[in-house]
């Protein structure tokens, strides 16, 4: 079995999230495919794993607080992407989440006639599919490994800090 070290696993976790947003950033800008709002909502927890990572480098006697930030970040991200997976299965119905774009109220026809402009995404649409796979059933994928090594690190935080010392 491989050992991941702390160090080790916060540098590929921070690897991880940092090719997961920019990939979203590139299906999205480069290759023109609009996400729902669930789907923008998806990139928080990895954006606040960086922020976590780059604290931690600045202030490491937190250290241990940090990884278990991580575990609840990604056990959160793994939650709003089942969510998210049973939208578009069919399993879930779409809530306000989906729909924060159309709240508005609009009052003007030049308003009316912009939003009619406006590609509108639904959360049950796959827009884009690797390998047969919806981005949202990557995204639990890697929110579960990310939590499972998280938690595992986390709980042997003290015996391998005693180890080192």
């Amino acid at each position: 079995m491989v050992y991941l070290d702390k160090k080790n696993f916060l540098v590929l976790t921070f690897v991880v999230s940092l090719f997961a947003l920019i990939t979203a950033l590139f299906i999205q800008y480069i290759l023109g495919y609009q996400p729902c709002n669930l789907c923008l909502i998806e990139r928080i927890p990895y954006i606040g794993a960086l922020i976590i990572i780059v604290i931690n480098y600045k202030f490491n006697h937190f250290e241990k607080y940090l990884i278990l930030s991580l575990i609840i970040i990604f056990f959160v991200s793994a939650l709003i992407s089942l969510y998210h997976l049973g939208i578009e299965q069919g399993f879930i119905m779409e809530s306000a989440v989906c729909d924060l774009k159309n709240n508005s109220k609009v009052l003007s026809k030049e308003e009316i006639l912009q939003q009619f402009q406006e590609k509108i995404v639904s959360c049950k649409d796959v827009a884009f599919k690797i390998f047969g796979l919806s981005l949202t059933t990557y995204n639990i994928i890697i929110s579960l490994l990310i939590l499972i090594v998280s938690t595992k690190v986390y709980l042997s935080y003290e015996k391998n800090k005693q180890i080192k010392s």
